[in-house]
């Protein structure tokens, strides 16, 4: 049975899920807000130690202002009415990307980061204004300027996820089969759900079956 350390998500489907069923992409996004919560709480129920979700590429600012508004809206009031609440559950919260947001939602950011940084259940890594090329175009300039040896030890050292393990696997809803710039470095290894559900759709029993079976696989990493 393989070992469980750390599941990556690309919650796709959210805008489509919303015209579909309220004629509103926002509708959408709140909803799949609800699903993040479900998911967090079966990670923990699991003994997951790390979940890493991908909230807003570097890619997203090409959507409508006012979708991308309503976005960091939304994040904005789930950290004033829930970061508390996740500290008591002993549980962490850091960013992975650049912080080019609002004062208010970065000051919102780093006092949340600040609050849960010595938490130890689970570790929730949420991605905002991510986007892997960049994350590893940035290694490679901090690998030169510090004058490191270009090797896979240094470079993963100016990672946005150092001392995070790689995910061993990944699930991206939506019917959707590419990685979206996600993670291409870590993911070099990590088993990969393609799920047809939209995010709001997606549910515990979904993720559970996910789990079931992806401690089936016969993980080889190149051996036989």
């Amino acid at each position: 049975m393989n070992p469980l350390k750390h599941v990556a998500i690309i919650m796709d489907g959210n805008g489509r899920w919303g015209l579909k069923n309220k004629g509103s992409r926002n509708a959408g996004h709140k909803a799949g807000l609800k699903t993040v919560e479900k998911i967090i709480k079966e990670t923990i129920k699991n003994k997951i130690k790390f979940l890493t979700l991908y909230a807003f590429s570097t890619e997203n600012w090409k959507r409508p202002k006012r979708e991308i508004n309503f976005l960091f809206n939304l994040l904005e009031n789930f950290l004033v009415s829930q970061i508390d609440d996740l500290h008591k559950q002993n549980i962490k919260l850091k960013i992975i990307g650049i912080k080019k947001f609002s004062r208010k939602l970065n000051a919102l950011l780093n006092s949340s980061e600040k609050k849960t940084l010595k938490n130890t259940k689970l570790q929730i890594n949420l991605a905002l204004n991510y986007g892997s090329k960049t994350e590893l175009l940035d290694a490679f300039i901090l690998l030169r300027k510090n004058k490191d040896s270009i090797n896979e030890k240094n470079l993963v050292k100016y990672l946005h996820t150092k001392n995070i393990p790689d995910p061993d696997f990944l699930i991206r809803t939506g019917n959707t089969k590419r990685l979206s710039n996600f993670l291409l470095w870590q993911l070099a290894y990590s088993e990969i759900f393609f799920e047809k559900k939209l995010w709001p759709e997606f549910n515990e029993k979904d993720y559970n079956r996910i789990i079931k079976n992806y401690k089936k696989i016969k993980r080889n990493f190149g051996n036989i």
